[in-house]
């Protein structure tokens, strides 16, 4: 049986809707695991990728194998973002009218370690440059590394990252409530903030 590849679109507006439930599960599926142990509702995940369809300049860049959707990476103008993001940067001294905003990157485990990382980087960099913007930025959740949920032989993606030509930046930190896996209710995880120029 002939390998199957990947293929890659970046989409927006209304393209997106009849996507949504499709990438509402995949986002359910891979936060759903270490290091975001996000205990996800598909109607709230539809409805947060729905404002992604919606906003203009906003687009998801979306990974496929043959015909089903396997990752998806989102991409905005940062002043459409979520108000936390757009305080954080303000608060620094930032101007988030300069940045792309990347949201997300979600890949199913089997697709993953054949390049599909750097092309998201890759397709949201050149959509953040046909908006005229010249930073781009994304967090990613702080966890301790000795936190028993770490599952063994884990390996964060900072080497990955700084690669792409990413900087951490220590003194930008957003924080965000989400409900993990098994827990009664939300609580406050902080997410810190990588930015290159473009």
């Amino acid at each position: 049986m002939a390998e199957i590849h990947l293929t890659f679109e970046t989409l927006s507006g209304p393209a997106l809707h009849p996507l949504l439930p499709a990438l509402a599960g995949l986002r359910i599926a891979v936060f759903r695991d270490w290091p975001y142990l996000y205990d996800g509702d598909g109607d709230y995940e539809q409805r947060y990728l729905r404002a992604y369809a919606d906003a203009p300049g906003a687009a998801i860049v979306v990974a496929r194998a043959g015909d089903r959707v396997v990752g998806a990476a989102t991409c905005e103008p940062m002043e459409q973002a979520h108000a936390p993001v757009i305080a954080c940067f303000r608060d620094a001294g930032l101007d988030p009218a300069r940045t792309c905003y990347f949201g997300e990157s979600v890949l199913l485990a089997p697709w993953r370690g054949r390049g599909a990382g750097v092309r998201f980087f890759q397709e949201r960099e050149a959509h953040a440059r046909r908006l005229g913007l010249g930073e781009a930025a994304f967090c990613a959740v702080l966890r301790d590394p000795a936190d028993p949920r770490c599952p063994p032989g884990h390996v964060p993606l900072d080497a990955f990252w700084s690669n792409r030509g990413y900087q951490r930046r220590p003194g930008l930190v957003v924080r965000f409530d989400w409900k993990e896996v098994g827990a009664a209710a939300e609580t406050s995880h902080d997410l810190v903030f990588w930015t290159r120029s473009l």
